[in-house]
């Protein structure tokens, strides 16, 4: 579909029993990563319906990453999910993703039925990002590190940094009521899993569980990571 302003946004949209599940990638991912993929297979498999979907300036998706931000994101999420009329919803979101999806399921108040946190990052540009790391942004608009996740370099820009400290959520209370379930594993060298942990401590829903997988990782891809968080979707 396009955006008002002509951009093409990729989206695959599975047809099936609601709420639908809606899967948010992280930070430079995309739709095609293992557990959206494994989470649609069972979508498919089980008759629930399923929205993936690829930011602007990310996968197939048409624009520039460059212009990113985490309100344009949110914004692309809710224009496709308008378009195609899917809520009710639960919502799925991996590392940033994690951080979107707090943003998205206060745009749509009671629409959002769920929320699962795969590692999720919210205001990572606050707690991962030093002195030098911030003067380095305003001083050159950009700022690349060497990424382990098969793309070289991670590269986060002035316009993102900005958009991550003027929606910062754990700074207060968050005012999401629904189910939330945070995954995340003590092994994961790149989001603390203690965020998690604040996280839940900061949500006004009292129907928090947080998850700690002992050997886990960042990614939580392995086979038994991606049936536990089919086992936390299924049963929500």
């Amino acid at each position: 579909m396009s955006r008002p302003d002509g951009t093409r946004l990729a989206y695959r949209y599975l047809r099936g029993e609601g709420p639908t599940l809606l899967f948010l990638p992280g930070y430079m991912s995309d739709m095609q990563g293992g557990k959206a993929q494994a989470l649609a297979l069972w979508a498919d498999r089980n008759n629930r319906a399923m929205l993936r979907l690829d930011y602007s300036g990310c996968g197939e998706s048409g624009g520039s990453f460059d212009q990113g931000s985490l309100d344009l994101w949110r914004d692309d999420v809710l224009t496709v999910i308008a378009e195609i009329d899917c809520a009710p919803l639960i919502i799925i979101g991996s590392s940033m993703g994690g951080w979107l999806m707090l943003l998205v399921a206060k745009a749509l108040g009671d629409c959002v039925k769920a929320l699962v946190g795969i590692a999720a990052a919210p205001d990572f540009t606050d707690w991962d990002f030093d002195a030098e790391d911030r003067s380095i942004l305003q001083a050159e608009g950009r700022i690349e590190r060497q990424s382990d996740y098969g793309y070289e370099p991670m590269v986060v820009t002035r316009r993102f940094w900005q958009s991550g400290q003027d929606n910062l959520q754990l700074t207060g209370e968050i005012a999401i009521e629904c189910p939330v379930r945070l995954i995340h594993g003590q092994q994961d060298p790149d989001v603390p899993w203690d965020i998690s942990l604040k996280l839940a401590a900061h949500l006004r829903s009292a129907d928090v569980q947080t998850i700690l997988i002992k050997d886990g990782d960042h990614r939580l891809s392995r086979d038994q990571d991606i049936a536990l968080l089919i086992d936390v979707v299924a049963k929500l």
